[in-house]
């Protein structure tokens, strides 16, 4: 009913405002982690993170896809009021989060050695980021559900209890960081258990609320069923995010195996700083683009075409202007920002100085392309969302395998931002043009599905 009654406006920031949030408070204990990491244990610490984190970004990209997924067609089913579908779409997500856990539990278990020496990790490096590995994979269905339940919650049309419960997450870990970390000395494992602890406790709360009298799709035994249909148009509509994670796991693991070849294990480090500062601004365009999904597919569902395509402006405004504001930011206090990890490591400094100049000109165009792969899941296109997802991926690839022949670690740096410049020449057409289309011609809704 708030979706119908309040403007564009209100509904947007109602719901961008709570994820923005959220992701901030996410952010800022990835980068408190690595302030322990970088103060406690130094450089070698911040590479083997590095090094372990494009298997992470899988896990919280699993995590996305069912939220993302799963919340679409609630949101959808909601518009078209037919809540019945829409308490089956939400059991449906929960269920796909224990099957996706339990699988990635045994793969990497299997896995996780070989992950590592592919990115050319060795020694003293390698053990390590197995330490760090290991507690993941034996908690993989918390990392997966950390990123799948707050989602579900913020499309129960509680988009601020789905910020308290990631901002509790967050505060509980910083303190474990601290006791683990600080004052038990149990360096990369101890900053693992203390993520496992506090994304058990989400997984925990979030799904408890769904079982409810205060939830709006309160699950009843009628409900609790695994509907097939559903779960695959779930996976359908989210697999672009999966792609969209799998695609910053992907670069990460291909610049790591780079820097290791053409540098040394310092440009782990400087490439591991420079992740932790653009990491609010990555979070932010995905709070930002997570607000948008649910007001949108909203309105897909009853139809008010104006309504989506002024939301989307409005979203696309927000996010370049702060990408924009975040990229002279670091070019304005590089020294200051990368000091903050590289505590006067005079090497370690240089290298990420230089690599802040080169590698990050063109981020406010990443936090575009994260918000037209949402825009498209959202309006029921996963077709288009997935093309933009992996485009993302596969277009560096050339920049990745030139450059570096060419420039050396300077080749390194420049790859994602020209072929970001590259795949928005692309992107921005095709939004454009969908954005634009008469109503009648809007994807139709999924509430046949069953």
């Amino acid at each position: 009913m708030q979706l119908q009654e309040h403007s564009i406006g209100k509904n947007f920031w109602r719901f961008a405002i709570p994820s923005m949030v959220a992701m901030l408070v996410n952010g800022m204990y990835q980068i408190i982690d690595g302030l322990f990491v970088g103060h406690y244990i130094g450089y070698e610490g911040l590479a083997a993170i590095n090094l372990a984190w494009p298997v992470i970004g899988i896990l919280t990209g699993i995590g996305v896809l069912i939220g993302m997924g799963a919340g679409t067609l609630m949101s959808i089913f909601r518009g078209e009021q037919n809540r019945h579908q829409a308490r089956h779409a939400l059991f449906s997500g929960i269920v796909l989060t224990v099957i996706a856990g339990l699988l990635m539990t045994g793969l990497l278990s299997i896995t996780r050695t070989w992950l590592m020496t592919q990115q050319g990790a060795e020694g003293h490096l390698l053990a390590m980021g197995e330490v760090y590995l290991r507690v993941f994979s034996t908690g993989a269905i918390f990392t997966i559900a950390a990123g799948a339940m707050p989602m579900l919650v913020r499309n129960l049309d509680r988009p601020n209890l789905a910020t308290g419960l990631m901002a509790t997450g967050a505060v509980l870990n910083i303190a474990l960081d601290y006791v683990f970390i600080g004052v038990m000395q149990w360096g990369l494992e101890g900053a693992a258990i203390a993520t496992i602890i506090a994304q058990a406790l989400i997984t925990i709360a979030a799904v408890g609320y769904c079982f409810t009298r205060h939830s709006p799709l309160k699950l009843t035994a009628s409900a609790c069923r695994f509907k097939l249909p559903l779960a695959s148009q779930i996976v359908k509509l989210g697999v672009s995010q999966l792609f969209m994670y799998a695609y910053f796991s992907f670069v990460l693991a291909i610049h790591n195996t780079l820097f290791m070849s053409y540098g040394t294990p310092v440009h782990v480090g400087a490439f591991a700083i420079i992740g932790y500062l653009v990491t609010l601004y990555y979070l932010l365009a995905e709070g930002i683009a997570m607000g948008m999904q649910p007001p949108v597919s909203y309105y897909l569902g009853a139809k008010q075409h104006d309504r989506i395509k002024a939301t989307v402006i409005l979203a696309s405004k927000v996010v370049v202007f702060i990408g924009i504001a975040a990229v002279s930011l670091l070019n304005l206090y590089p020294d200051l920002l990368a000091n903050l990890f590289a505590h006067g490591d005079a090497a370690l400094m240089a290298e990420t100085v230089h690599g802040i100049r080169l590698h990050l000109f063109g981020l406010f165009l990443d936090g575009f392309i994260v918000l037209s792969a949402v825009y498209f899941m959202a309006m029921n296109q996963g077709g288009k969302a997935l093309f933009i997802s992996a485009g993302n991926m596969m277009i560096q690839l050339p920049f990745l395998y030139w450059l570096p022949k060419m420039l050396g670690i300077d080749g390194i740096w420049l790859a994602m931002p020209l072929s970001n410049i590259a795949l928005a020449m692309i992107v921005i057409p095709m939004m454009w043009h969908d954005l634009h289309r008469k109503p009648a011609v809007v994807a139709q809704s999924t509430c046949t599905a069953s």
